[in-house]
């Protein structure tokens, strides 16, 4: 157990975040799913932008590694410009 005030403030601090990126994470696994189960193409690139724009802000906080925003990214990106 921590003995000092800022040892416990940093253990709550440290949940609130963990709770926060486990919220961001979730939400965006939920829109990439969304995502691949798209059928129009400009509701695709509507989704596209988005879960873009999530990935990247996930690999700058460090809650995902950079290459796997990367990754996801470009496979997504295939997906979309398949689609007719």
């Amino acid at each position: 157990m921590a003995n000092h005030k800022s040892a416990e403030k940093r253990i709550r601090a440290n949940k609130k975040k963990a709770e926060r990126n486990r919220y961001q994470h979730k939400s965006t696994r939920t829109k990439v799913t969304k995502l691949l189960k798209a059928t129009k193409k400009d509701e695709a690139q509507a989704l596209l932008n988005e879960v873009t724009s999530m990935l990247d802000k996930l690999a700058k906080k460090n809650i995902i590694h950079w290459k796997k925003a990367a990754n996801q990214k470009s496979r997504l990106t295939k997906k979309v410009n398949a689609l007719a």
